[in-house]
């Protein structure tokens, strides 16, 4: 495909990227590392995209979406080819409990997940004393099963003959389609609360336990393999520290600057339209929200396999009703707490038929135990998550707003907070209609497209996408799918093959360029 480059571009060639998320920084960082002449155009005035930390009045500090780090190594290795040392510039604190499951019930029952095999083994235990044997069982098939299933996850889907490669073939046997995550389990876990424990994340990929496919259990073992980190200052740290490495090595990022379009000269693309203004490119790296952006950027007839309908009816995660409270004086709370309502499957059956729960399960950190830097003194934040409907539910978010406020701050003395009310002394709210309208997120859907076995691999957005030359995708709405530490190896996956079609060759010199010596926190 380089053939056809223009003659400006044969030496070092220009990458235009839409989006400063952790996809766009990501692509950003490995491309300049490379020898690219990289732009980044960026809407906001700030790096991140959702992953980003944000100062409210007060003093307070809250992350907008994601709130812990989970298996670095894919970023390590990132910096690493960029000349730089991950843990250099950022200060990850490893967090143990994990998190705490409150179960609710005539009996409820509280868990704090450990990383510490003993300790999780009785945890388990108070659920269902049989199950605490599974835990090992299950940790050694996941070990097994990521390791086979990594080839999979690391490398593009350009069609049905990629599944004919012998490693992906040998990794596809463990994604059991027609045996549910929760099915799975039950080779490991006979109490339904115990394979909860360990299945709930998958409401996040905007899939059921029950319906979700198996090969999912990476999710939690992840967790309890490579451990949940709180990176001191929020997760906008990481995506800072991206930034900084990323201009080191020459980066260009304009803020406030959306891009309308992106410009083709007959199915190749040329660079980005902003504001009036062309940029040009030899290659364009789209890291913006999928089904917000892309029927904007892209004339239908360059992506025939995703034009505006089937974006429209596509299955899509579910939304988030969002509560960033300043609270006056301290929490007793873990970092992350879990409250798994006693009708669970409920819950997610009425999230899937556009049913707003009247009684919800929902995600709360209290980061500032962990990191006072979030608070001022003597006062805590709290970061409260509501899985509901995304915006193909109909509702009407204007009129459900404050109704739902005030159930979802009731939820909360299921977690012994029972007088937050008075001490509340900030308060930001987002629905579902504020995370289309505000951050750009399509059909309110803060996970992007769903992982049902129809939208993932070659079903899902390609990675070098549509008919025209020099588009590539990054971000949670191409393949490998959602997730910080997938959406970063996507990165890896499009980058590579953005290179191969410029012709650029993998560069060595990444560490002359950053400056390999960085001061380490603290010096």
């Amino acid at each position: 495909m380089n053939a056809s480059l223009p003659a400006l571009s044969r030496s070092r060639p220009r990458v235009a990227i839409v989006g400063a998320g952790p996809g766009g920084l990501a692509a950003a960082m490995i491309l300049a590392a490379n020898g690219a002449r990289v732009t980044v155009f960026e809407r906001d005035s700030v790096v991140g995209g959702r992953t980003r930390t944000v100062t409210a009045p007060g003093g307070y500090r809250f992350d907008i979406g994601p709130t812990f780090f989970l298996y670095p190594r894919i970023l390590r290795e990132i910096f690493a080819q960029c000349g730089a040392d991950f843990d250099r510039e950022v200060d990850l604190i490893r967090l143990d409990p994990q998190y705490r499951l409150v179960f609710e019930g005539s009996n409820p029952v509280t868990l704090d997940a450990s990383p510490d095999m003993a300790r999780m083994e009785a945890e388990i235990a108070k659920l269902n004393p049989a199950d605490a044997k599974g835990f090992r069982s299950f940790m050694s098939d996941n070990r097994v099963k990521l390791e086979a299933f990594r080839p999979v996850l690391e490398r593009p889907f350009h069609g049905v003959m990629t599944y004919l490669a012998p490693e992906v073939m040998k990794g596809l046997r463990y994604l059991r389609p027609w045996l549910s995550l929760d099915d799975d389990l039950k080779r490991h876990f006979a109490d339904p609360r115990t394979r909860l424990a360990f299945t709930f994340q998958s409401k996040y990929l905007g899939m059921s336990p029950f319906r979700c496919p198996s090969m999912f259990s990476i999710l939690s073992f992840l967790e309890y393999e490579h451990g949940i980190f709180h990176p001191r200052g929020g997760c906008g740290a990481v995506s800072e520290a991206m930034a900084r490495v990323a201009e080191r090595l020459g980066v260009e990022f304009h803020f406030d600057a959306k891009v309308d379009r992106l410009s083709f000269e007959g199915t190749r693309a040329s660079g980005v339209e902003v504001g009036g203004k062309r940029h040009a490119a030899d290659a364009v790296v789209v890291n913006a929200d999928f089904a917000h952006a892309i029927p904007g950027l892209m004339p239908e007839a360059l992506r025939p396999q995703w034009p505006d309908a089937k974006i429209e009816k596509a299955r899509y995660s579910c939304s988030t009703f969002m509560l960033y409270l300043g609270i006056e004086g301290k929490l007793d709370l873990a970092h992350h707490s879990v409250l798994l309502a006693e009708d669970y499957e409920r819950n997610l059956q009425q999230i899937e038929g556009g049913i707003i729960p009247e009684n919800p399960s929902l995600y709360v950190q209290a980061a500032a135990g962990t990191d006072p830097s979030l608070a001022p003194e003597g006062h805590s934040t709290l970061y409260m998550l509501v899985p509901v409907p995304n915006l193909h539910g109909g509702q009407d978010w204007a009129a459900e707003t404050q109704r739902y406020r005030r159930i979802a701050l009731d939820r909360l003395k299921a977690l012994g907070l029972h007088d937050l009310q008075s001490r509340i002394r900030y308060e930001r709210i987002v629905t579902p209609q504020d995370w289309q309208d505000e951050y750009s997120v399509g059909y309110g859907a803060t996970f992007n497209l769903a992982h049902n076995v129809r939208q993932m691999m070659h079903f899902r957005p390609r990675n070098r996408f549509g008919k025209a030359e020099g588009v590539y995708l990054v971000g949670g709405g191409t393949h490998p799918g959602s997730g910080l530490p997938v959406i970063y190896e996507g990165a890896r996956i499009s980058s590579r093959l953005l290179m191969d079609d410029l012709g650029m060759q993998p560069s060595t010199e990444a560490n002359d360029r950053v400056g390999a010596a960085q001061p380490a926190l603290g010096d």
